[in-house]
Parts: structure tokens; C-alpha cells; sequence
């Protein structure tokens, strides 16, 4: 099972490495495909590990707490992401950075509903493992959700589901944040914001400006075409100011 498991961890890793995730630019379709790829490799997990005849309650606690997670957090990532591009309204781009800043809240609000849990995996503090991490221990002291009663039993304690959501929301923060810095670069927010930067001076005609701003507009460049006009042009009034 740890050879299966290692090579199924260098798989995840070659993919990852098509889709850019460290500019977070990542198209709907790059995340429809991560997604089918990532359910077909949990689907494939889960017979495997059904297929283990005795497992050490410390092997199952480190698939669950660990290894499950790791492999599920980019699943709920690459959703999420689709999820949350696919209903991005289609207005101004302070409209789009209003809706980035609600993603971000909605993710405060899941860390303050499970603080007890997130400080307990965080500090990888033990002492819990057994009723959070190995089937069949729920314990309705321990906080349980709704949806812990209609998961699979046999491939989940309930517990790696959040443990991979912590995970996940680590680096959806990560691709709110780059969104809403591209949002400013192309608002021409943030320009005075940083002391002592360079600010580049536009020396050609008005006309020029105007033309370069249609021209982007046009050849669907900024921010995967979706930019609204107005927008650039705010950015190359920016620019003339």
C-alpha cells in the first residue's frame, strides 16, 4: 500500500506542475480536469484501501489525517476555484473585487465555526486521533456535523473532510489574494502604495493611450478577456495622470 500510495503522490505531483498555481492563473478548464483526474484517483484509493485485509489503527489514523487529506484538499481546491470563476459577476472590477473580498470572509467564517478543530490539526496535537481520525469513533461530544451521518463509513472518519478543507482554504487564500492583486493592477489601484517605487510616465500622444486601451480590450488579454471595457480605460487614465 505505501508503494501504491507514494506512486499515486508523484502522479498528483506531475499534474500539478501543468496547471500554474503559483500566479494562480488557472482557467475553468484546467480546473474541470484537475478535478476528474483527482476523482478518479480517490475513486481508485478508495478500492485499494477497502482491499486491505488488517490495518493498524496508527496506519489508518496517518491515512486519515494525513495522506487522505493531502490528495482531497486539492480536489476541493480545484472546485472551489471553478465554482467561484464560474458565478465571478461580470461587471466592474470593483464589483469583481467585492466578490473576491466575500470569498475571503466566507473562508474566515469556516475557520471561526471549527477553531477547536483547526487549533487541534494545526499543532498536530495527538491525543484526539482515535475518535477523529479512525472509523467508526464519532463522538457527538466532539462537535459532529450534520453530514458526518451520510458520509462514506468506510472511507471516512468525517474528520479528514476538514482536515483537507483547512488544507484547501490554505491555498484558495493564497489564489483570493493574487486575484484581487490582479483586479488592482488592473484598476490602477496601488500604484502610490508602495514608497519609493518607479512610476513610469506615458510620453506618447492621448489619442495613443485610447488606442492602446481599445487594443487590449480587443485582443481579450486581460484577465481572460473578461475585463470590462471601462476598467482598462480607468487604468489608462491612470496611466495619463
Amino acid at each position: 500500500m505505501k508503494e501504491y500510495l507514494n506512486h499515486i503522490l508523484a502522479q498528483i505531483s506531475v499534474e500539478l506542475n501543468t496547471v500554474d498555481i503559483e500566479e494562480c492563473n488557472i482557467s475553468m478548464d484546467e480546473a474541470i480536469r484537475m478535478i476528474e483526474f483527482l476523482q478518479s484517483v480517490l475513486r481508485e484509493l478508495r478500492e485499494r484501501f477497502l482491499q486491505c485485509n488488517s490495518i493498524s489503527i496508527q496506519d489508518e489514523i496517518h491515512f486519515f489525517k494525513e495522506t487522505k487529506p493531502r490528495i482531497l484538499s486539492w480536489l476541493l481546491y480545484f472546485n472551489k476555484v471553478y465554482t467561484i470563476e464560474l458565478k465571478r459577476p461580470n461587471g466592474s472590477n470593483i464589483i469583481q473585487k467585492n466578490y473576491y473580498e466575500n470569498e475571503l470572509d466566507s473562508l474566515t467564517f469556516y475557520f471561526n465555526r471549527n477553531l477547536d478543530f483547526y487549533q487541534y490539526y494545526r499543532s498536530c496535537s495527538t491525543h484526539l486521533d482515535e475518535f477523529y481520525f479512525v472509523r467508526g469513533k464519532i463522538n457527538i461530544r466532539l462537535c459532529v456535523d450534520s453530514s458526518m451521518f451520510i458520509s462514506d463509513t468506510k472511507f471516512s472518519t468525517g474528520y479528514d473532510f476538514k482536515a483537507a478543507k483547512i488544507l484547501s482554504n490554505e491555498i484558495l487564500r493564497i489564489y483570493l489574494n493574487k486575484r484581487l492583486q490582479h483586479v488592482d493592477r488592473v484598476c490602477g489601484y496601488g500604484c502610490e502604495s508602495s514608497p519609493g517605487r518607479l512610476r513610469n510616465k506615458w510620453t506618447g500622444s492621448k489619442a495613443a493611450a485610447i488606442e492602446l486601451g481599445y487594443g487590449l480590450y480587443a485582443a481579450r488579454v486581460i484577465d481572460n478577456g473578461n475585463a470590462d471595457i471601462r476598467d482598462i480605460m480607468m487604468g489608462i487614465e491612470k496611466l495619463l495622470t
